[in-house]
């Protein structure tokens, strides 16, 4: 399929030169940055886009990150306006953000001469989102069960944080005395400016080559190509009215699992992705805000297809979601989001699939392992020549991912709305005052059938100094389903264990543990596919 009237080797270059930009921006990112989950575990996302701020290209980072990131842009233009050498910075998921710890900056990027650029809107905007060790609030690692939004770190409207090209003083003072570890937090916001003015410049280099005039009639047409290729795509689907249902284990408080419910519905060549029927929202910090449940319709539906197909907000066109105000896919302030962003995300896509699987039952996978099993921990690093400074550290454990026709599932892999890695041991034990004491496969984990479902992860880490920890996980209870008759993959477990006392945990807890206590957490196996 090509976008008429354009060449279609052209549309390619264009598609290829937008990607690069978003890439280089990542990689930029990522080996600027200070803390090991921005610089080892690569949590971060990079996006390009139009003027109008829809997406025209985005690197190839977090699914969560990615999708719900033309909100920020589209709250950072409607709040502020943006001069040259402006860069915005927002968290705040009730206005374009995701969840507190995540970190948006929005640059506009003007071409042309000074006179140009006094009179016109930015020709491009570049914006990125990493993931900080900490933002502040009640727990170490700002991931905690949380019962309210305030509890869980320093909030940051649409502000910005370089204006004229000099940072913002106020800004970036309060931001750091409301952190617990402000040097690293300072490398890693200066890492992401340095990411933005990186996508500048390559921006300005593609049109000082190409033209203004036909690089933007080459960015429109690649989101009408997207759009004409998603609307193909839908098209291949049976006409029809499929649902879903499944569920998080719990809320962390009232131990009651939390239905999302789904129905999509394909007429041709659009599609209705309705959620009405879900939970209420809750009192735990499992709520998902609007921009969450968009970026886990977007990511399913271009799973559909080929990989190398642009991925810009041409795509979502021809979708509705309808996301009921007051839900666990829509909540309100002041909700706690922390888990929304990072568990309920993944739940979306397991229904969501679930659903899709009654339509296209020869295409869809069983379930992976359905959670991000968070770990962040924290307090004062007593080692020598640490200088008792304090410290804080977040990771997501990887899983099994669900078998699917003709496969395997994959073991021992981050799935679905993340595509985070793991930590290093030899760098989370020089960073960190801790000890990994395991960390390998949990054979057998992962669901039978005909192609079985991909092993989980058993990974276990002493505290070496006393130290909070929270732990934001799922399928504890509710196991990854399997599909075709295919087996559930095994349901995860957490546990202290505090001089060889085993603790069990819950799925969701925050809790201080002594020096030499070790969390281990066995993370859930793929579903099998196929009898």
């Amino acid at each position: 399929m090509r976008a008429r009237g354009f060449d279609p080797t052209r549309l390619e270059i264009f598609k290829g030169l937008f990607h690069s930009v978003a890439e280089e921006m990542g990689a930029a990112l990522r080996r600027s940055a200070f803390s090991p989950n921005i610089k080892e575990r690569r949590d971060y996302s990079c996006a390009v886009f139009d003027a109008a701020g829809d997406a025209l290209a985005m690197g190839d980072h977090m699914p969560v990150h990615l999708g719900s990131m033309p909100r920020s842009v589209a709250a950072a233009m409607q709040a502020l306006r943006l001069n040259p050498g402006d860069i915005a910075l927002l968290n705040d998921p009730y206005a374009g953000g995701t969840h507190l710890p995540d970190l948006t900056m929005v640059m506009p990027v003007y071409l042309g001469g000074a006179h140009l650029r006094k009179m016109r809107r930015p020709d491009f905007y570049v914006a990125n989102r990493a993931h900080h060790a900490d933002i502040g609030g009640a727990h170490a690692g700002s991931m905690s069960l949380s019962r309210e939004i305030f509890e869980e770190g320093l909030r940051i409207p649409r502000v910005k944080i370089f204006e004229g090209g000099r940072v913002v003083d106020g800004v970036m003072k309060m931001l750091l005395a409301n952190v617990r570890t402000p040097r690293e937090r300072e490398g890693d916001l200066t890492a992401q400016v340095a990411s933005c003015r990186i996508g500048e410049r390559r921006l300005a280099e593609i049109v000082a080559r190409h033209g203004r005039g036909e690089v933007a009639r080459y960015a429109g047409a690649l989101l009408d190509y997207s759009e004409a290729i998603m609307r193909s795509l839908l098209r291949t689907i049976p006409n029809g009215t499929y649902r879903a249902a499944d569920y998080l284990d719990d809320d962390g408080f009232g131990g009651k699992p939390l239905k999302i419910a789904v129905t999509i519905r394909i007429r041709g060549e659009l599609a209705e992705v309705d959620f009405t029927g879900s939970a209420g929202q809750c009192a735990g910090s499992v709520n998902a805000v609007a921009a969450i449940t968009e970026s886990a319709v977007f990511y399913v539906f271009r799973c559909l297809l080929d990989e190398q197909l642009p991925a810009t907000s041409g795509l979502m066109r021809p979708i509705r979601v309808i996301a009921p105000e007051g839900t666990i896919v829509n909540a309100l302030p002041p909700c706690a989001v922390a888990g929304g962003n990072v568990e309920t995300s993944q739940r979306i896509v397991d229904t969501l699939l679930r659903a899709l699987a009654r339509a296209l039952p020869a295409r869809i996978p069983a379930a992976s392992q359905g959670t991000m099993n968070n770990l962040t921990f924290g307090g004062i690093d007593t080692r020598a020549g640490r200088g008792s400074a304090p410290f804080a550290y977040y990771e997501t454990i990887a899983g099994g991912m669900g078998a699917g026709p003709g496969r395997d599932g994959a073991s021992g892999v981050h799935t679905h709305m993340t595509n985070s890695l793991n930590t290093p041991v030899e760098v989370l034990e020089n960073n960190y005052p801790v000890r990994v004491r395991r960390y390998g496969l949990r054979r057998g984990s992962g669901g039978a059938g005909k192609w079985r479902g991909g092993d989980g992860i058993v990974r276990e880490i002493e505290m070496l100094t006393d130290a909070q920890i929270s732990l934001l996980s799922d399928r504890r209870t509710i196991a990854p389903y399997g599909l075709a008759g295919g087996g559930s993959g095994a349901a995860g477990r957490n546990e202290l264990i505090v001089h060889g006392r085993r603790k069990r945990l819950p799925s969701k807890c925050s809790l201080r543990a002594p020096a030499g206590a070790v969390i281990r957490v066995e993370t859930p196996g793929g579903g099998g596919w196929g009898r």
